[in-house]
């Protein structure tokens, strides 16, 4: 906040004359319960002044009033607490500031700018995108944004998990149970239509297991005998040697999937900047684990496998590479990390997955280190907790996921409804443009939900309770953005509009002060979003702004005010909040609407 930034610098020159101390010093805003905006915590000074809480902090409001330049209009001393008011023109310049910059908030990246690769969604092409994958890409678009708000160039990418025994499973389980179906037979999503076979593998090996263990079989040993796990395995096989029939299988359904995660990903209003594949990745990774054994960083045992020793890190050994030469997860990270830095001059690389792969990241990060990839020791993390809804977890083998798109359809569905309930009339709108409302505010209030919670919790998702109108609820931010348009549009066609500066009024009440400070308070945030990789402070701080704009707004009359730099005032404070909000929920990903 640039105000408190100008008051902040005289108080500390207020200390250094008077006490000769040179310190850094932040303002706090002060509690309702006293007059001011402002507040000094006096005590660290004590030391030096060698006078009372109170008469320290009246020596600095003294010196403030004198040398201020008006910014500090009087004070209030409260025992160690020195309480600031600040005056009407200094309220009313912060609030031009605010209205004059386009992009208030934002850092302009610069041509040294650090370059900030984030990865994320990262599905298998075994099954269509869940409520887990909702949470990821939500989390790593908002991220993205967050970063870029900031002034870094970013690069947006994507690790598909296209090979491995799930696909071969979905695989077979077409082969034997599919008849020949696709996409355009079935009338389903591709990503749907696969997700169905290898929830068909699950069930058909399930009842395999049963009925070997019902003639006398060991579970585990029936497990690992049952006919289709066989086969999968030796489907597996044929893949890794380049086997044309499984390799032309496998890029068909891989195609049906991809286009099937196309349309959630536009629907999530998510997209990427180049796409890796796991299938491409992994040889790399083998490549450069094999680099690292010639070069002493790994060691192989007598059996074949590849290790890397992390016991003086703290860890333990890591294996890198089976004994028949078959790569694992760490091998394909390693590969897809070698690639990136190929294709791109990464400053710093972000992971968003999940907390159960926080001790695979911890290793990822060494070996990278000890490979040579310069941004391996700081790679980050962004590791995020479950999410579930209020009848519990989700198995995908079990079928039992909540499926993103059905969950999509079903925001936007409740959206309309709710809306049709809450909101009498869209003010003459066509069918078209309500439904387009309903979807952003269906879609707002989705991803509001999830974005607002530390991503770092596990969260309970609950439909119902995001669509509300009421409470911290994206529902709520929208229909508030909504009515500021609103408003702006009826001060427009009566002749109203804002001057490039604003004029002073004779005062200013507090509760449009504090609206300025909760707006001056929007690069901070930013800021600190990026600093703590935290995407939620800035939902929350949005949630916050428009609270404080309802109050007002139902305190003060803005477009009736007679007095004319009232009016001008409260119109201005409208168009900013309007502005900062769209600006924070765009950082989100959540678009908003002109009308509700």
């Amino acid at each position: 906040m640039e105000l408190t930034s100008k008051i902040e610098a005289c108080v500390r020159a207020a200390l250094k004359d008077l006490y000769g101390l040179d310190v850094t010093v932040q303002l706090q805003e002060t509690r309702p319960e006293f007059e001011g905006s402002l507040t000094l915590v006096v005590f660290p000074f004590l030391k030096a002044s060698h006078k009372k809480p109170e008469d320290t902090a009246r020596e600095i409001g003294d010196y403030l009033i004198s040398n201020s330049e008006g910014a500090v209009e009087k004070y209030n001393a409260v025992k160690g607490f020195l309480n600031l008011t600040v005056s009407t023109a200094e309220w009313t310049a912060e609030l031009n500031t605010i209205q004059q910059n386009p992009r208030y908030g934002f850092t302009e990246p610069s041509d040294n700018a650090p370059l900030v690769m984030i990865e994320y969604s990262s599905p298998n092409t075994n099954k269509p995108l869940h409520l887990g994958h909702v949470r990821n890409n939500l989390l790593g678009w908002a991220l993205a944004n967050v970063m870029e708000a900031n002034g870094c160039k970013v690069v947006k990418t994507n690790i598909v998990n296209d090979r491995g025994i799930h696909i071969c499973k979905s695989m077979l389980a077409w082969l034997r149970y599919g008849g020949g179906e696709t996409p355009e037979t079935s009338g389903k999503k591709g990503d749907h239509l696969i997700g169905d076979y290898y929830v068909a593998f699950d069930q058909h090996y399930r009842e395999q297991v049963k009925q070997l263990t019902e003639q006398g079989m060991d579970e585990e040993e029936a497990k690992r005998e049952a006919p289709l796990i066989k086969e999968a395995h030796e489907m597996l096989v044929k893949w890794e040697q380049g086997d044309p029939e499984v390799r032309a299988l496998w890029r068909q359904m891989n195609e049906w999937v991809y286009a099937g995660f196309s349309e959630t990903y536009k629907a999530l209003g998510v997209s990427f900047d180049k796409i890796y594949y796991e299938s491409e990745t992994y040889l790399e990774g083998k490549r450069k684990v094999l680099e690292g054994l010639e070069q002493g960083i790994f060691y192989r045992r007598e059996d074949g496998s590849v290790w890397a020793d992390l016991r003086a890190e703290g860890l333990d050994e890591k294996l890198l590479l089976r004994a028949d030469g078959t790569s694992v997860y760490m091998t394909q990270d390693i590969g897809t990390a070698k690639l990136r830095f190929e294709d791109y001059p990464i400053d710093k690389m972000i992971y968003v997955v999940g907390n159960e792969q926080n001790y695979h990241f911890q290793v990822l990060s060494i070996l990278l280190d000890k490979l040579g990839f310069s941004w391996g020791k700081g790679l980050v993390h962004f590791s995020y907790g479950m999410v579930e809804l209020p009848n519990g977890k989700m198995k995908s083998r079990e079928g039992t996921v909540v499926d993103a798109d059905d969950l999509i359809a079903k925001m936007i569905e409740e959206a309309a409804s709710v809306s049709a309930d809450k909101v009498k009339s869209l003010e003459g709108v066509t069918p078209e443009e309500a439904r387009e409302t309903a979807r952003i505010v269906g879609m707002g209030a989705l991803k509001y939900f999830i974005l607002k919670v530390d991503a770092r919790k596990n969260m309970l998702f609950n439909p119902e309770e995001s669509i509300d109108f009421n409470g911290n609820t994206g529902p709520f931010i929208l229909y508030t953005y909504a009515r500021i348009r609103s408003i702006l549009r009826k001060a427009e066609a009566e002749g109203l509009s804002l001057p490039s500066t604003l004029p002073v009024p004779s005062d200013i009440n507090p509760k449009e002060t504090s609206l300025i400070q909760h707006l001056g308070l929007f690069p901070t945030v930013v800021r600190q979003a990026a600093q703590d990789y935290n995407p939620s402070c800035i939902a929350n701080y949005c949630y916050d702004l428009v609270k404080e704009y309802n109050q007002f707004y139902h305190d003060f009359s803005v477009l009736h005010e007679a007095d004319s730099l009232k009016r001008t005032l409260r119109l201005a404070l409208s168009a900013a909040v309007s502005k900062v909000v769209k600006s924070a929920m765009g950082i989100l990903g959540i678009e908003v609407p002109e009308r509700m």
